[in-house]
């Protein structure tokens, strides 16, 4: 396809890609995982930025090295063949994409529905209102509509959401890290924390690996930056910088925010914006800038989600062109058609946006919908497992074979890159895989797996075969 974007929108694609309503929504749950001990939730924070910013740096190597069609797609190919290439474009093109997709598209409609008013969702009595299903769907099918009308526009956007998006994040973190240290509430909280911890109420060791688990969300989207690896002007040099670029930034973000929500004043009232934390912003920017500031910032909130939904979205529409660009799925010849008059892939859009409203109907009625719709889906855990956390981990599973191929072939690296950093980043890739395990539970593990088998079985069934020349 056409080398259509720039360094500033691939940096633009890893901090818009991370930066949307994970920040918002799990700051609530991050704090009561950690038995509301504030630092202990900015360790949370810090630790999953820091295996963010070394899968990165892994990454960086991969993408000077190889570069083909979709950047991830084709580092598993160098790693363990066409093959393993093509399970991990089917995962990433049948569950990663468009889950991902799904899941913020909902949360911008919540945030919209908030502004007017609206009370959206009631997580606790398994209550959703028909508007924000509407709204959500509008959001997720407009978002591929533009991506697959005018891919250029779709770039051009992600840059300007990004910047936007960045604006409460830096108030509420400078503003609100000064006015919390000013007038003591910062304090408070942190004694707070430090009380629960001597009372043996701090969350304890599983409680940090589930928080771990449950903000990886919140991080994850930088590696969808790998998707335009093929439309990147000097992809080999941009990219890197990109990813090492945005995941540093990410991470201060992310600490001086979740930081910041100490000028709250109490750690109760931050816990109890849980299960799914859409009032958690109002709640923060309310005490630091006061009700009008407070409901302003929805506004900004609700760009950052777009943002972040159009940036899974752009991987999503050529999720399953870079299986057919390897002639191998589901009629190859017709997914992966470049279409003549914009340049790009529109039956792969297509195929994403089908997929994407799939999975915009199972996290309505099996987990949003709450505990008591259909018989209590949500309680069963072997069903109730969250897509938008689980899907994640697996893709970090996905990498250690990428990470393990880099040191057995480059041979011309010296022995930091070679080693040392792929090392590190499957140490990462292990801790998170075990993070998820304790956390979750062995129920959802196995509901999500089995699921997972029989969509990697109908990829089977579906592969054909590469072409001669792999």
């Amino acid at each position: 396809m056409e080398k259509r974007y720039g360094l500033v929108t691939a940096i633009a694609m890893v901090i818009g890609n991370v930066v949307g309503s994970g920040v918002f929504v799990k700051g609530g749950k991050v704090l009561s995982l950690t038995g509301g001990n504030m630092l202990n939730a900015v360790l949370v924070a810090a630790l999953v930025g820091l295996i963010c910013i070394i899968c990165s740096l892994v990454f960086a190597e991969l993408g000077a090295r190889y570069g083909k069609v979709s950047g991830v797609v084709d580092y598993a190919e160098n790693a363990l063949g066409s093959g393993y290439a093509y399970y991990v474009g089917w995962f990433m093109a049948t569950i990663y994409y468009p889950a991902m997709s799904a899941t913020v598209a909902f949360f911008a409609a919540v945030f919209t529905l908030r502004l007017f008013g609206v009370n959206a969702l009631d997580f606790t009595n398994g209550t959703i209102s028909v508007e924000a299903i509407a709204l959500g769907g509008a959001y997720l099918v407009m978002s591929y509509g533009l991506n697959a009308v005018s891919p250029k526009l779709a770039g051009k956007m992600q840059v300007s959401l990004t910047v936007i998006k960045l604006i409460p994040l830096l108030l509420m973190g400078i503003v609100g890290t000064i006015v919390g240290l000013r007038n003591g509430t910062t304090q408070a909280v942190l004694r707070e924390g430090s009380a629960a911890v001597a009372a043996g109420n701090g969350g304890g060791v599983s409680g940090m690996l589930s928080a771990i688990t449950a903000f990886a969300f919140s991080y994850e989207g930088w590696i969808i930056a790998t998707s335009i690896n093929g439309e990147l002007k000097n992809a080999k040099k941009n990219l890197p910088i990109a990813l090492i670029t945005g995941s540093v930034v990410c991470t201060a973000i992310y600490c001086l925010y979740l930081f910041s929500m100490s000028a709250v004043g109490s750690t109760d009232a931050i816990i109890a914006t849980w299960p799914l934390g859409e009032n958690l912003p109002d709640l923060v920017f309310s005490a630091v800038f006061g009700k009008v500031a407070g409901t302003v910032i929805y506004v900004f909130v609700t760009i950052s989600c777009l943002g972040t939904l159009n940036g899974f979205v752009m991987g999503s529409c050529r999720g399953m062109y870079a299986i057919s660009a390897r002639g191998m799925g589901p009629k190859p010849e017709f997914f992966g058609e470049i279409d003549s008059q914009n340049g790009f892939v529109i039956k792969s859009s297509l195929f994403g946006m089908m997929l994407g409203a799939f999975w915009y109907a199972w996290n309505c009625v099996i987990w949003m919908k709450g505990p008591d719709f259909l018989g209590g889906f949500h309680n069963n855990m072997w069903l109730g497992w969250e897509p938008d956390e689980i899907c994640v981990i697996n893709l970090y599973a996905m990498y250690i074979p990428m990470f393990a191929a880099l040191m057995i072939k480059a041979k011309d690296l010296h022995f930091f890159k070679r080693f040392i950093m792929p090392g590190l980043g499957i140490l990462c890739c292990l801790f998170m895989v075990a993070c998820c395990y304790i956390g979750k539970g062995y129920q959802q593990i196995i509901g999500y797996l089995a699921f997972l088998a029989i969509v990697m079985f109908i990829g089977k069934l579906v592969k054909g075969k590469a072409p001669a020349a792999e």
